[in-house]
């Protein structure tokens, strides 16, 4: 059986402790889909098209493929014969949320689990939030994501 699993996000931008999380599913799944969200309730910095790329960019992986997400991520999971839902955790505070998420996706399709997967520490505190933000106010984001990816970054503030 082909064990695929489907990681959501904005990624807005992807960041360190996302390909930390990629990197760690491809050990465990056949196949991992990185799915882009549309999101556009977060008013994301950069357009779906160009976030697909980014990662498309920074990923060099063969066991996994990055495709838009534009619907119920269930439906998307069904739709690509995943079985798990991955889901990441930096800190107690994510937990909450994540959690009434689980709950509700389980609902919604029982056959597809969550699993909450935890950065390595020494990417426990980024998130693409802060990245944006550091970058908007002219600090170095080059520790937080990948070269190409703050190249991006920094041409879109300018």
């Amino acid at each position: 059986m082909n064990r695929i699993a489907v990681y959501p996000g904005t990624f807005d931008p992807i960041t360190n402790g996302h390909m930390d999380l990629i990197r760690r599913c491809c050990g465990i799944f056949d196949q991992v889909i990185v799915a882009v969200a549309e999101s556009a309730a977060k008013n994301p910095l950069f357009p779906l098209r160009q976030r697909i790329k980014m990662v498309q960019q920074v990923i060099d992986n063969t066991q996994v493929t990055v495709k838009p997400l534009t619907g119920l991520l269930v439906n998307f999971a069904r739709e690509n014969q995943a079985q798990v839902i991955i889901r990441g955790l930096r800190a107690v505070s994510d937990f909450d949320y994540e959690f009434q998420l689980a709950g509700m996706n389980r609902k919604l399709a029982p056959e597809v689990e969550t699993l909450f997967l935890t950065p390595d520490e020494k990417y426990s505190y980024i998130s693409s939030s802060l990245v944006r933000e550091i970058a908007r106010l002219g600090g170095d984001i080059s520790g937080f994501v990948h070269e190409s990816v703050a190249t991006e970054v920094l041409a879109r503030l300018d």
